[in-house]
């Protein structure tokens, strides 16, 4: 989720938007699916740019196709766009499993869901993912945590012993609009908030190596040491 900004220092006689069109026209195409997706969201969603997009969508799916991860947690599904992305880039024998906490976007999940040729490999869950998480019974070789930015520190501690040592969770918006640098947050931010306190807490994590990527509103690596390390 977050905005299309995916370079944070440009030469400033450079426009930034003819970089990203630049940037689009050079990867591969989302397809028609998704470019339906993207123009149902933007016409009958209040947030449709809360939605992956083009870029963020062909690196999840590179990161797959470069993992081969037989298992996939995604938390927070929304539209879908993102799940359909992983979802692309497995193994015939690979699931994503996907929860949604809003019901109200089930039907428009389900009907993008049902029209892809990868459906099979997704299983979508509605409810609250730190319920459901402990009843899957799955180790995961990749998460991707795009939900509520109050409890990503939360999702975190859940998810964590469910995922391989040499697995990677990928967390979402860990720059938040730029609002991480503020010198004043009002108590009553709590998404800010918890941005923060979730970045804090990866940072001091010596069981993971973290990097945080400049891409959109801030995309965070996370990868989980193996016990020979």
């Amino acid at each position: 989720m977050g905005h299309e900004r995916y370079l944070t220092h440009l030469p400033q006689q450079v426009e930034e938007e003819t970089i990203d069109d630049y940037i689009l026209s050079h990867s591969d195409d989302e397809g028609a699916l998704l470019t339906a997706l993207t123009r149902d969201a933007n016409v009958n969603l209040l947030r449709p740019r809360m939605l992956s997009g083009h870029l963020q969508g062909r690196i999840l799916k590179m990161f797959c196709r470069m993992m081969r991860p037989h298992r996939v947690l995604e938390i927070g599904t929304y539209t879908g766009y993102a799940t359909l992305c992983l979802a692309e880039g497995l193994d015939e024998d690979a699931l994503v499993h996907t929860i949604e906490i809003n019901d109200e976007m089930e039907d428009f999940i389900r009907k993008y869901l049902e029209q892809s040729p990868y459906q099979d490999k997704i299983r979508l869950h509605i409810g609250n993912a730190l319920d459901i998480i402990p009843q899957l019974g799955e180790t995961f070789d990749l998460v991707f945590i795009d939900a509520d930015k109050r409890l990503y520190s939360s999702y975190y501690d859940l998810v964590f012993p469910w995922v391989r040592p040499g697995g990677l969770i990928l967390a979402d918006n860990t720059l938040w609009d730029g609002k991480v640098i503020d010198e004043k947050i009002p108590q009553s931010d709590r998404q800010t908030l918890g941005i923060l306190a979730f970045n804090d807490k990866i940072k001091q994590d010596n069981r993971v190596e973290k990097v945080i990527l400049p891409l959109r509103d801030g995309l965070t690596m996370i990868w989980k040491k193996t016990n020979k390390i």
